[in-house]
């Protein structure tokens, strides 16, 4: 690991260690030049490779032959930013440091900086950190339609920091947190950095997109269910380690009661549903388009279900609100029923009425007739026997 380049004078020491620190002499004649070599060695956990919300661990130690001086360390982030550390364990000889959590932005060259007054040293040490993880929020909420179709991505950062270690990853689904998860993907990243995905549930209606970018992972849902609602979470592994991103899709459909035109004078209900609960922030809200505030109706705190009860024809509206922000609106056009149906619902009325009516007098002059027949009946059984009692009697006599 020594070489001397006599025409320059120099001595080439390579893949420094930390016992080579010490005393260099360089004797010429009867003139010698000491020089010191002070030695830094850095060292971060999984060789640099992590997972979003990771904290890793730094671990700076130093060699020299004179005292060890008392370091002053300082980090900044791949962005220039400076990092306050969690000073772990310290010693003259080993500094132990453990980061902030991670996120998928701070993939990058980190700087930590070793400083000392006696003696002076100013030394910038690089190293690097990859973090792989998503793009996304940390909890993302996307609203549809019943029958609309629904694109859920999560993008990955594996492209842009050229990670060519193997990991792998699935996308579940379940309806609630407390339900069984239903795995809908599994994939995986090849030596070459190419993403390869593979459908795993037969009994869910989705596709896998093409012609997306390679570090992003979709699924496409191409006629919302209002039972296809719930959390779609996206799964990290590597090297036992996991990182997780979750959808929450909420799926909202509108129905009436009765369904068809409303007639003049009737009243219809309107019912606007939505399949999860609802932030704080969030609530459901009915109006007629072109209409009055009388028209108009919120739901309550908390409420998935909203109910409106209508006695005029027009477009009607359902939509969810979040924070001043609609992020979603289905419309219900009510239809007002033709004059001449009127007439026709009013005489089926009025002759049901009377079908009615006569169905009641027939009912009453039928059991009329009976009870006279059957009191005709019995004086007549009466007479008979009225009679036999005295044709018994003369024969006595």
């Amino acid at each position: 690991r020594f070489d001397i380049k006599m025409q320059y004078k120099q001595l080439w020491v390579r893949n420094l260690k930390l016992s080579d620190a010490g005393i260099y002499t360089c004797e010429y004649g009867s003139h010698k030049v000491h020089t010191s070599l002070h030695i830094f060695k850095l060292m971060i956990s999984s060789d640099g490779h992590f997972l979003q919300n990771e904290v890793p661990e730094l671990i700076l130690m130093q060699n020299s032959s004179s005292p060890l001086p008392d370091l002053r360390i300082t980090l900044f982030d791949s962005n220039n930013n400076r990092v306050t550390p969690q000073l772990q364990n310290k010693s003259r000889q080993k500094y132990i440091v453990n980061l902030r959590k991670l996120e998928a932005m701070d993939s990058g060259t980190w700087v930590c900086q070793a400083h000392s007054d006696s003696p002076l040293i100013d030394q910038n040490i690089p190293f690097a950190v990859k973090v792989l993880g998503f793009q996304n929020p940390d909890l993302e909420r996307k609203y549809a339609t019943v029958d609309s179709t629904v694109i859920l991505s999560w993008r990955l950062n594996f492209q842009k920091i050229k990670w060519t270690e193997g990991f792998t990853g699935q996308l579940n689904w379940k309806q609630q947190e407390s339900a069984n998860p239903h795995e809908l993907v599994d994939f995986n990243v090849t030596a070459q950095g190419q993403l390869h995905e593979t459908k795993k549930s037969s009994n869910f209606l989705f596709e896998i997109p093409e012609g997306k970018p390679e570090s992003t992972i979709e699924v496409k849902l191409p006629k919302v269910h209002f039972n296809h609602s719930g959390q779609y979470q996206c799964q990290l592994e590597y090297q036992g380690r996991h990182a997780q991103s979750k959808i929450e899709l909420v799926v909202m459909k509108v129905s009436a009661k009765p369904v068809g035109p409303l007639s003049r004078g009737a009243n219809m209900t309107l019912t606007c549903q939505v399949s999860g609960q609802l932030p704080p922030n969030a609530y459901l809200h009915w109006e007629r388009v072109n209409g009055t505030k009388m028209d108009m109706k919120n739901s309550k705190q908390n409420e998935v279900k909203l109910e409106v009860t209508i006695s005029a024809a027009g477009l009607w509206s359902c939509h969810l609100i979040e924070d001043s922000d609609r992020k979603i609106s289905v419309h219900y056009h009510v239809e007002e029923a033709a004059v001449w149906t009127n007439y026709v619902i009013i005489g089926a009325s009025v002759g049901g009425s009377l079908l009615v009516f006569a169905l009641g007098c027939l009912c009453i002059i039928s059991v009329k007739n009976w009870q006279r027949r059957r009191q005709r009946a019995k004086r007549m059984a009466q007479a008979r026997q009225h009679l036999l009692e005295n044709k018994t009697c003369q024969c006595q006599q």
